[in-house]
């Protein structure tokens, strides 16, 4: 009992120390044996940078951030910052899709000398060999294991016209769990990207590291700002290791270092894990007690030698602490050493599931001592009370067995009830203070242990009970009401266990009722979407549609496309030259002032922003679009349950139909053809973008009608007349009844079958989340109930030997005894599930009041200022989950009652019982 938490323990311990990498070990895995690697920002201009290059920020901050650098001259900026002469290897990389026996995956593709000295650390090859030619790649250990490949297989990237041959298998040591490919310079990347730009669609995004060497102290911090001034960010091995001043980095002094820092506090995090300790500890001692006091009980005739042999009070504690020391002491050598082999044993599993390699095996002996003395003084404490009870006992009662006269203690209920309301007052205080949910979890910790000191008397109450119970659970509720000092630890370790579990499950039930509250659908319910989510995909649309209606029951399907502009495999916001978009021109009468104003709402006093939420211009929509304006005919009106006749009978003889009212003026919607994104991108706020404009006349939906996201439909005729380029991308649908798991199943495989990156998503409502950690939890606390109630029926049995021979004696039928047993263990349970149900509910509703009130500050906020609308209310609910709370408070005691019954054996033979 002592031993296992001990085992888990030092095994995390050393699992995590293990896991942690010395800056060495980590500039080894990310930069090699480099001295600096060099890669650009995305600011495209001057940056500062933190001395660990995890974080960086435009010179003059963000607001005034504006990209004085193109694209290609951004691209170049590396280059030109790396140090005259110094030797260099380029790292190149970008993501992409790599058939697979399965289908498609995806991959990161890189391309590396990966037989220079510089590269040493960055993988570790693990069989094969290292590419040599062109045509060769080398696959992590992760991409063979998805894509069913293996060393000699031919993979090919999509869009590639050759395959390429896996000579090796490697690994990244910090990143196990990673998809990749990595091939020579200049054979994989862009070959694939002007496969990709010759079919028509976008090529590759590239993102390029140079590793450098430079000699001497290294790539030094001044060389690093240098490099920053041309908006490249460095990680330098130098600068690591010997971090500068924070005055002399200019990012702190723009911007407080606090804000580039973790957001969680050191003394918050200490807090949280001194409360999580202190409670573990509580539990195993209301766990072991018990078992003390019924190894006390046992030897309580030996006890009573000693005191007729002149032994005292102290020698009888003495030896009873003895105990609990020795049984602390062998669970701490024990444990330790168990949690120290198991994690030698496991470290390739833990690696594993971790998803990177030790760095070592880091024992560190001060803290698995630390841990040690935590077991011994655990022991020492589960043996206070049945020593200070075995000592009470008298020489006589103990050689006869008589239990004498107990008094009840008249102090620990008045601090019991005295912790309760201090910390229920601390945990409400929490709900107002700015350290909220520390506040809330230590006010709720002092009133669970005001509880638990609270529970003999509350066993007491209990008793009453008695007078309306058969005899068998009127006996053991009675038995253990008179022995308080074994019933009451054992109740509170139920307690403990049940109050977390109910905690967390009315955090989480209330949480789920907030998310359905805010959920907001997609599409009609029944209604669903099938769409290619990459543009190059639109050649596969007509055999998917067919596809999607051969696979589900469909009630009715639109089918639906996009307006092109250039090149149709381009992506809708690309910069990409031969690519463009298509966007609807909001007449500048019509557009909301926050959005054109040059600093956004920033522009106007928080009552003049207040006032424009409310402006129709300035209404946000709750739904959106991956494409919000398409083209198709009537039958997507009736997908989307638009019923408005007008909208109807417009989109069948030809005219448009707009769902934002915004975009329309004087019957009239202006569609405009971006051809160069860079120009557009260029723009100040408030300016149209430069293109091709196309003036079509349009019907406006009714405010009533529901757009799903979509703000304008044309139909083909219509997009055919303005001479408007399309391309598919989907279908809308309805669906004759639901669509089983099978059918959705078969319809992704045909999916995966084509190659094509496509989704498919039907309305079904809110979904909750998975309740895997709630029913772990619940289980949790169920073997916890089983356990502690077992120990206080075995020391009540041992407690009621004489009473149980005398039914024996006196013709009782065997079954008697079972059924006690199993009556005893029940009470225990349900006294414990029912006082862990309500101590459980005060930390969750605490915590749901502090988020309500940062939630209301937030809004208050928000609408004070001009960025949120009133009618934004937030809804934080507090709700009990019921159906939990029913099986804890029926199940688990019935199972424990039922356990201890059929576990207690009925037929001991008949003894004569003691006199006395």
């Amino acid at each position: 009992m002592i031993a296992l938490p001990i085992v888990g323990v030092s095994a995390a311990d050393l699992t995590l120390r293990s896991a942690e990498l010395s800056p060495q070990q980590s500039l080894a895995r990310r930069i090699g044996s480099a001295d600096a690697a060099l890669s650009v920002s995305d600011m495209g201009g001057p940056i500062y940078q933190k001395p660990d290059g995890t974080s960086y920020a435009p010179v003059g901050g963000y607001d005034a951030n504006t990209p004085s650098k193109t694209p290609k001259e951004n691209a170049d900026a590396v280059p030109a910052a790396l140090p005259a002469g110094a030797p260099s290897v380029k790292d190149s990389s970008a993501y992409s899709k790599v058939r697979t026996t399965h289908g498609l995956l995806d991959t990161e593709l890189r391309e590396l000398d990966t037989s220079s000295p510089v590269v040493a650390g960055l993988l570790t090859l693990d069989r094969g060999r290292l590419p040599e030619r062109p045509g060769e790649v080398i696959a992590t250990n992760a991409f063979l294991k998805h894509s069913g490949f293996h060393v000699g297989s031919a993979v090919t990237p999509r869009g590639a016209t050759s395959a390429y041959e896996i000579v090796g298998a490697y690994e990244l040591p910090s990143a196990l769990k990673k998809d990749e490919l990595i091939a020579p310079p200049g054979t994989l990347l862009a070959p694939l990207d002007q496969a990709l730009r010759a079919s028509g669609g976008s090529g590759m995004r590239l993102q390029d590291t140079y590793l450098v060497t430079v000699g001497g102290d290294g790539f030094t911090w001044n060389m690093v700002k240098e490099a920053n001034a041309e908006g490249v960010t460095v990680l330098s091995r130098a600068v690591v290791l010997n971090p500068p001043a924070d005055s002399e980095v200019p990012l702190y002094q723009q911007e407080p270092r606090e804000q580039f820092e973790s957001s969680s506090s050191r003394v918050t995090e200490m807090a949280a894990l001194a409360t999580v300790v202190g409670l573990a500890m509580l539990e195993i001692c209301l766990l072991a007690g018990p078992a003390f006091a019924v190894g006390a009980r046992r030897s309580r005739r030996q006890l009573g030698l000693v005191g007729a042999n002149g032994g005292d009070r102290r020698h009888i504690r003495a030896i009873v602490l003895s105990g609990g020391l020795v049984i602390g002491a062998v669970s701490a050598v024990v444990g330790t050493a168990i949690g120290v082999a198991l994690t030698v044993l496991l470290r390739p599993v833990l690696e594993d599931q971790l998803g990177n390699r030790f760095g070592g095996f880091d024992v560190r002996p001060l803290e698995l001592a630390g841990i040690a003395l935590l077991a011994v003084l655990t022991g020492l404490l589960a043996a206070i009370v049945p020593a200070v009870t075995a000592s009470r006992q008298t020489v006589l009662a103990s050689l006869t067995g008589r239990r004498g006269i107990r008094h009840a203690n008249r102090v620990l209920p008045v601090l019991g009830l005295l912790a309760v309301a201090g910390g229920a007052a601390i945990a409400l205080y929490g709900t107002t203070s700015d350290m909220g949910s520390t506040v809330v979890a230590g006010g709720s910790a002092i009133a669970e242990l005001g509880i638990v000191a609270l529970t003999p008397v509350l066993v007491g109450l209990f008793g009453r009970l008695g007078r309306w119970l058969p005899l068998s659970p009127r006996l053991a509720l009675r038995d253990a009401v008179r022995n308080r000092g074994r019933t009451a630890p054992a109740v509170a370790a139920v307690l403990a266990a049940v109050a977390g579990t109910v905690a967390v499950a009315t955090y989480e039930h209330s949480r789920d009722l907030q998310n359905r509250h805010e959920y907001v659908a997609d599409l009609p319910h029944g209604a669903g979407i099938f769409q290619v989510t990459e543009s190059s995909g639109h050649k596969e649309v007509p055999a998917l549609r067919e596809a999607l209606a051969k696979e589900l029951p469909l009630a009715q399907r639109a089918d639906v496309e996009r307006v092109v502009v250039g090149k149709p495999g381009c992506e809708p916001y690309t910069s990409e030259p031969g690519c463009g978009r298509a966007e609807i021109l909001v007449p500048k009468d019509q557009r909301c002032p926050l959005r054109e104003a040059e600093n956004g709402p920033a522009s106007f006093t928080p009552e003049q922003a207040k006032a424009l939420r409310q402006d129709w211009r300035c209404k946000e929509s709750r739904h959106s679009a991956s494409h919000t304006t398409v083209v198709a005919d009537e039958k997507l009106l009736a997908v989307l349950a638009v019923t408005d006749p007008g909208s109807v009978s417009a989109l069948k003889a030809g005219q448009a139909v707009s769902f934002d009212k915004r975009n329309v003026k004087d019957g009239k919607v202006t569609l405009r053809l971006v051809t160069d994104p860079e120009a557009a991108d260029a723009v100040r706020p408030g300016e149209d973008p430069p293109g091709e404009d196309k003036v079509l006349p349009v019907h406006q939906a009714p405010d009533g009608a529901e757009g799903w996201g979509l703000e304008l439909v044309l139909p083909p005729g219509a997009a055919k007349a303005a001479g408007l380029s399309t391309a598919p991308f989907g279908s809308y649908f309805t669906l004759d009844g639901t669509a089983r798991t099978e059918q959705r199943q078969k319809m992704e495989g045909e999916i995966d079958r084509m190659g094509v990156e496509a989704s498919l998503r039907i309305e079904a409502g809110y979904e909750a989340g998975s309740d895997l950690v709630l029913l772990a939890l619940t289980v949790f606390a169920g073997l916890v109930t089983i356990g502690a109630a077992g120990i206080a029926t075995g020391l009540a049995q041992a407690d009621a030997e004489a009473d149980l021979k005398t039914l024996a004696a006196v013709g009782a039928a065997p079954r008697v005894r079972r059924t006690l047993s199993g009556f005893q263990c029940g009470v225990v349970a349900l006294m414990g599930v029912v006082l862990g149900s309500a101590a459980g509910v005060l930390p969750a509703a605490g915590l749901r009041l502090v988020q309500q009130r940062e939630l209301e500050h937030l809004y208050r906020s928000g609408v004070d200022m001009g960025y949120m609308p009133v009618d934004s209310v937030p809804y934080v609910p507090i709700a009990v989950p019921w159906d939990t709370l029913g099986w804890l408070l029926i199940a688990v005691p019935l199972g424990a009652a039922l356990l201890a019954a059929l576990v207690t054996r009925s037929n001991d033979a008949l003894a004569r019982r003691a006199a006395g």
